[in-house]
């Protein structure tokens, strides 16, 4: 019988959608944790609610890619193990990507509690939001340590070539986060304050469902104590591989953040309504970013099984599959902006100015699907390095630029200044279509010499 967890053989296309699917539902499930925390806001406060629970959710998504990018290494280093067919490095990984998550997680913490206030005051908070908006970032803070291990634990099952667990925990993570909103923020009335106490607690839930989940059924990679001591070549190697994507994925989360202060410099309503348009975007980048994750994990066993080939054949499925979904979520965020705008607010005119910003990211989902792709094979060969450096370029030296001078002409529409986002993607094509024709070049001619 074929092994699921294989990626190396069989059809490519059912192989990978297998894979992908779990990670998409995980990912719609994880972007309802947001969605739903300024839904249940959005009809039971006001636009300065809207505003803090944005902003500060913008903060603390930093957070998260970061540990997402990190914790990537583990999935990248277990995968190109298990294509070796080294079961004891697949282990070593593991053990020591736990030990070095422990500390992340520790100082992870005391950042976070020490640099709210200042980070929220570099976002040009609303005044109005500034107190519920920091509450929200300190809760959050306080459970950090919940936000990392789940991500970890989520990566090092993905880098096992199991994507169903991690939907199982975080299926059950949302229901939960669901009903707590309603209760603190509904029932309660603790604002934005409760939002944040709902989230914390769906994610403790599920970093003890991931562990209830391995204890019950075993685990095929769980480390000795042994390898739960930093070793500097297993620990180096997960470093090496996570932190140019951390960074990468950090750098340019900051960009959406400085983006998301030069709209609060405009106003509450523009801040609100960007911070709902985000919601929404969140979901209409799921498939892309889908197979980004899925392809790193698929073309890590296969990279380390020397199946190059059979690699680069997966990344021209996803975005295959990825262009036609994007198509489709194109259409309703161009056309019906307004309408899923409306799910999260009943305020007009943060409905407008988010139907408007939304026009934008609609043009974007569909170059997307071609950039997360390239992104994916990338990680998954290891390059994670290009991968940083291309992110930068697009951030820092299109996404920023544009977005500031656009919003210093009068009368700016919020659509003028989200075009900023597609011209950067446009630009990252360019760059990993280029280096993904001189890696291509580069392998001919080490197996010709062959």
């Amino acid at each position: 019988m074929k092994n699921r967890n294989d990626f190396t053989q069989g059809n490519i296309l059912s192989t990978l959608l297998r894979f992908a699917w779990p990670i998409l539902a995980a990912m719609f499930l994880q972007a309802l944790y947001g969605a739903v925390d300024l839904l249940v806001i959005g009809h039971f406060g006001d636009a300065a609610g809207v505003s803090a629970v944005a902003t500060g959710s913008q903060f603390m998504q930093l957070v998260t890619v970061v540990t997402t990018g990190l914790a990537m290494g583990i999935t990248i280093a277990i995968g190109q193990a298990v294509g070796r067919g080294s079961e004891e490095d697949a282990r070593a990984a593991v053990g020591n990507g736990i030990t070095v998550f422990l500390i992340f997680s520790a100082a992870l913490t005391v950042l976070l509690l020490l640099f709210t206030e200042p980070v929220l005051r570099l976002l040009k908070t609303p005044a109005e939001a500034f107190a519920e908006a920091t509450a929200y970032v300190r809760i959050c803070s306080c459970g950090a340590v919940f936000i990392v291990f789940y991500n970890v634990l989520a990566s090092i099952f993905r880098g096992t070539g199991d994507s169903r667990t991690p939907l199982i925990v975080v299926a059950c993570a949302a229901v939960l986060n669901t009903a707590g909103d309603i209760y603190f923020i509904g029932a309660l009335d603790m604002k934005a304050a409760g939002a944040a106490l709902a989230t914390v607690i769906s994610q403790g839930v599920s970093v003890g469902l991931c562990v209830l989940i391995i204890k019950k059924k075993g685990f095929r990679f769980t480390p000795s104590r042994k390898q739960l001591r930093l070793k500097k070549e297993t620990a180096g190697n997960i470093m090496r591989l996570g932190m140019p994507i951390a960074l990468q994925d950090g750098l340019v989360n900051i960009s959406f953040l400085v983006i998301m202060a030069i709209v609060n410099s405009l106003g509450v309503i523009p801040s609100a309504g960007v911070g709902v348009a985000e919601k929404v975007c969140a979901f209409i980048m799921l498939v892309p970013s889908s197979f980004a994750q899925s392809l790193s994990a698929f073309v890590a066993q296969n990279f380390g099984a020397g199946r190059m080939e059979r690699a680069k054949g997966s990344m021209l499925a996803g975005m295959k599959l990825s262009l036609a979904a994007g198509a489709v979520l194109a259409f309703l965020a161009f056309f019906h902006g307004g309408f899923f705008s409306g799910l999260f607010t009943s305020d007009t005119e943060v409905i407008a100015a988010s139907a408007s910003y939304l026009k934008a990211y609609a043009i974007d989902t569909l170059m997307v699907s071609f950039l997360f792709c390239f992104v994916g094979y990338f990680n998954g060969c290891g390059k994670t390095k290009f991968v940083m450096t291309q992110g930068i370029i697009g951030a820092f030296g299109v996404r920023i630029p544009v977005s500031y001078f656009v919003s210093r002409v009068a009368g700016v529409t919020l659509f003028e200044i989200g075009l900023a986002t597609p011209a950067s993607t446009v630009v990252q094509i360019i760059l990993c279509f280029t280096f993904f024709r001189l890696l291509s070049r580069k392998t001919q001619k080490s197996a010709d010499r062959l």
